[in-house]
This record gives structure tokens, sequence and C-alpha cells, in this order.
């Protein structure tokens, strides 16, 4: 069996937040997620991951199935560092597994990645593998050794290295490959002698050797997969490349995406083909777009799903259901649980919360409606609003089929206005509305001739 140990206990003080480092979002979801998803996606279905600082927050973030975790200690007497971590672990892991070590503030490592490394590993009859990538500057890593049959014989850090070991380009990335019987025969042998006084787990890999076992090296084709984030700089560059990769993935799938470096769209999202996508937009959580919409610029959709042919123009959409070849915007808001039918016109300054709006029903511009069922066919004009709250409780108001509101209205719920019912303009309704009805509740226009002069009249007096 293959299992994970993910190290997410560090501090992350260069972040200066008081969110735990790996909460930290890349492409609107947490890195942590982000790397326990390129586990899964690998096979592995145990993943460890050991929390420290922070850890109540990350526990209560990751809900994740198939995730265990195990707290490290935290204090002054703690040695710490990243074999220490995963020693947390050692308990967890039988002779037979094989144990990928993966860090949590590595976004971007993808499931193709950790599924090749597994298999270099075995394929290789190795008891460790090293996952490196090669460099132009490497500067700053540590240095992969091999012999001259391409296994690896050592790790030097930079400050150790020598004027030829600084030639080499190939560097240790962190992540490792290993068999879970050696792994716990090497972190029995790790010791703090060093000047930070912690346990690395890169000690492992002498260790091994010295025992005279098998180390290889499966170098990345990608190095940005080992791109690691310890300040709010690199987490806007990890943010950067993972939306190039997002982006990329859906244009060669079949959606326009007219500026790639403008658009935001997080990794869940799925979008049918022929969709165009303006600059400006947002598309995140699980929202799914249907094929040949338009999504206009400065539009953000969250948690919704959009039918096909659907136009959005400078709106915002939470946690909603949009028909096909439905037209919302410019400026409409619909709020959590709407439900917008078939051919149905949402225009500007619309808002819309909590509410059913049947085929073919428009509200065109200028109103409100919360809390309510609209049937189908029904017209709702500039300015009417669904007076939905009494001070204490919400209420809903019903409208039946081919029903007319007049502009400037208000329907003041508990309400009903029933089928091919007729609310004259400037009307406040608090009683039902029969079928076929037309109902007007206003005060009867009275014009006072005269009025103006005798008003200006007496004021010159």
């Amino acid at each position: 069996m293959i299992i994970s140990i993910i190290l997410a206990a560090g501090e992350g003080t260069r972040m200066k937040s008081k969110l735990p480092k790996v909460l930290h979002q890349v492409c609107g979801k947490p890195m942590l997620s982000h790397v326990i998803e390129a586990s899964k996606g690998a096979g592995i279905k145990e993943n460890i991951v050991i929390v420290g600082h922070g850890k109540e927050k990350v526990k209560d973030t990751i809900k994740e199935e198939g995730v265990v975790f195990v707290e490290q200690p935290i204090g002054e007497k703690v040695p710490y560092g990243t074999g220490f971590a995963v020693m947390q672990a050692e308990d967890l892991i039988k002779d037979d597994n094989y144990v990928i070590i993966l860090y949590g503030d590595t976004p971007l490592i993808t499931s193709k990645t950790i599924t090749d490394l597994i298999d270099y590993h075995r394929e290789n009859s190795n008891n460790a593998t090293v996952l490196t990538a090669e460099f132009d500057n490497p500067t700053g890593y540590g240095r992969i050794i091999r012999d001259d049959k391409g296994n690896i014989i050592g790790i030097v850090e930079e400050k150790d290295a020598t004027i030829e070991q600084k030639r080499i380009r190939e560097i240790n990335s962190g992540i490792y490959c290993f068999d879970g019987k050696y792994l716990k025969m090497a972190l029995h042998n790790l010791n703090s002698n060093n000047a930070q006084n912690e346990y690395y787990i890169t000690d492992s890999i002498k260790i091994l050797n010295e025992k005279g076992l098998k180390v290889g090296g499966y170098k990345l084709n990608d190095n940005t997969e080992i791109f690691g984030v310890n300040s709010r700089v690199q987490l806007a560059e990890a943010d950067r490349i993972m939306r190039r990769r997002i982006n990329e993935k859906l244009m060669l799938s079949g959606v326009t995406i007219l500026d790639p470096d403008n658009t935001y769209i997080g990794k869940d999202v799925q979008i049918g083909r022929d969709t165009i996508v303006y600059p400006g937009v947002f598309l995140e959580g699980n929202t799914k777009i249907g094929e040949d919409c338009i999504i206009g610029s400065n539009s953000r959709i969250i948690n919704s799903n959009i039918g096909s042919r659907v136009v959005v123009q400078s709106s915002t959409i939470i946690d909603s259901e949009v028909g096909e070849n439905t037209t919302i915007g410019p400026y409409a808001y619909l709020r959590p649980n709407s439900k917008i039918g078939k051919s149905v016109k949402i225009g500007d300054f619309v808002e819309v919360k909590n509410s059913v709006i049947g085929d073919n029903s428009k509200a065109s511009h200028l109103a409100y409606i919360g809390d309510a069922d609209v049937g189908r066919n029904v017209n709702i004009g500039c300015g009417v609003v669904f007076v939905n709250y009494d001070g204490v409780n919400k209420h809903r108001t019903i409208v039946e089929d081919n029903a007319f509101i007049g502009s400037n209205s208000n329907l003041v719920a508990p309400v009903i206005v029933r089928e091919k019912g007729y609310v004259a303009a400037g009307s406040t309704i608090t009683e039902e509305v029969g079928k076929g009805t037309l109902s007007i509740a206003r005060a009867r226009q009275v014009n006072k001739e005269g009025w103006i002069e005798r008003k200006f009249n007496k004021n010159k007096e």
C-alpha cells in the first residue's frame, strides 16, 4: 500500500499572517488541499498530515476524506526539522508501505509526477527515490551527487559544497519515495548534530547509502511543481502558475479565454465548449458552465450551475442555478439559492435571493426579488420590491404563471398573485390577487388646479 506523509506543521512567519501558511489559498483553495488532491489523484488513499502551529484551524478547514492528522509537539525544547516531523507518523508506517514525503506549502505538485515517482521507484527496485530537478541557476539548493550507475550517493547542501559540486545543476526537491521498512530504519538513525539542532529527512539518504541500500533519483520535467511558498510574493507567483495551467487546460478543451493573464478560474470549475470568457472574470468553487455561453467582463460566479447559451454581463452569481438561454445583467446580483429558469431575463441592477423564477419570465431592471416563487411568463416591472421581511421573520411571495407586476409595486409577503393576475404600477399589495384580476392599491390621483400660483403669490405677500 502507498501512503503519503504531508508536512504541514510550520509556522510560516514570513507570511506575516494569523492564518497557518498551508491554509493560504492558491486559485481559491488552501495550498494543503492542492497537495492532498494531487496525492489522492495518484491513487494514494491514506494521507497523513503532520500539523503543529495553527493545528486546530488546519483540522477545521481540511475536510477531505482519507486524511489522518498527526500532531507534532511544539515548544522550546522540541528539535523540529523535516525529519522530526516525519518521525511523528512512524507508528502509521508499515514495513511493506511505499511512503511519499510531500509538503503542504508546495501546491503545484501534480498527481502525474507523484505517480511517475512511485513507478520509477518500483521499476528500479530502489529503497529510496529522490525527486530531483535541474536548474540553470541552482544557487541555494542541495546538489545531487550520483555514482557512475546513476544512483544517488549523496546530497550536498550549498554551504557545504565544493566549487566543483556547486557546478552541479541537479538539485534536491525535498520530495521522496521510500520503502516503509527503510524509512523507519533511517528515522531511527537520524540525529540533530547540526547548527540548528534539528532532524533533517535529507540525512536519511546518507544513512541508507551507508547501509548499502539503493537510492535513485527521478528528474522532474516541470520545475515549477516544486515551487515552495514562504511569502505573500511567492503565494502570488504560485497562483499565477496554477492559473496559467487551469486556463491552458480549458482552452485546449474548447473554451475561449480572451485574456488568460487576467481571468481567474478555480481548479474545480468546469466549462463547456465554445463558451467565451472575457477579461476580469472570476469563476470559483464548484462552478459548472455549459456550452456556448458568454461570461462578460467583471463577472463573478461562485459554486453555481450555469446552463448552455447563457449570457452573463458584469454580474455576481453565488450558490445559484441558471437555466439555458437566459441572460443575466449587467450588474445583476444572484444571491444564494436562486434558481433561474430557461430563457429568463434578469436585467441591470436586479437582485434575486432565495427565489425560484420560472421559464420565460423577466425582471428587466431595478428590482428586488427575495424569498419568492415566480412562475412562467411573468413580467416584473422596474422598481418592483418583494417585501419579504417584517422585522422579525422572512416570508415568501408566490407569483403564478403569466402574471404581470407593474413598475414601482411592492408585494408584501406573505402574499399570492394568482395566474394572470395583474398588479397596477405603483401598488402596494398586501392581500391575494385573484386569477385574471387587476389589483390597484394606491390612492386616487387628485389634481389641484392653480395650486402653484396660489403658493407663490402667498410667499410674495
